[in-house]
């Protein structure tokens, strides 16, 4: 299997099987939309317009009708120079952690193969960069970090994590995890030094 693909974009898929089809071929940031979620969730299409603006955005979503309208949503919401378009073909199917196919009786993005994901999200026109390059290129806190500061992992952990999520505007639901990926995809290390001094 080919190592992952090292890319500037973040990559938005619709869920979390999804998601989790992509960790082995992406080395990026990958966010869901929680299917239909996001149309409700203005927290969450902020914080994709941001990342969109910081390094773009690769929209993944599957090739049926529910996921053309997550997509065609998508492209109305950021602007267009910040977001790429990457398409899986049609097969016909179920993934195999169903009990049937779904309505189209098509594959998602979770039942593609990595090869599939991989050549879709090249199409697309990814940013790859080179080996020595790290994919994450802003900020570089670790889960050790985020414990030190005092965000995770303590008895007031949850308290100040809330506090600096309103403070930059991010989703209030975002575990601490999720905090972590957003600080190092939006902020520079001196970025960050500087809103966590405050």
């Amino acid at each position: 299997m080919s190592a992952p693909l090292r890319i500037r974009e973040a990559i938005v898929v619709e869920g979390r099987y999804d998601k989790a089809a992509l960790a082995g071929v992406a080395d990026t940031l990958i966010l869901e939309t929680a299917g239909f979620g996001v149309f409700k969730d203005g927290e969450r299409l902020a914080f994709l317009r941001r990342l969109a603006a910081h390094r773009g955005l690769i929209v993944l979503t599957d090739s049926d009708g529910a996921g053309f309208v997550i997509r065609n949503y998508l492209k109305g919401a950021i602007p267009k120079d910040r977001l790429k378009h990457a398409y899986i073909p049609d097969v016909y199917g179920k993934e195999r952690r169903k009990k049937a196919p779904g309505r189209e009786g098509k594959l998602g993005v979770e039942g593609m193969s990595p090869e599939v994901l991989r050549n879709a999200i090249l199409r697309a026109g990814a940013t790859v960069l080179d080996g020595d390059a790290p994919a994450r290129e802003q900020g570089d806190l670790t889960p050790a970090d985020l414990f030190a500061l005092g965000l995770s992992g303590t008895p007031d952990a949850a308290a100040r994590r809330a506090a600096l999520l309103r403070r930059l505007e991010l989703p209030e639901h975002m575990s601490a995890k999720a905090l972590l990926a957003a600080l190092n995809a939006l902020y520079t290390p001196q970025e960050l030094d500087g809103l966590l001094a405050q």
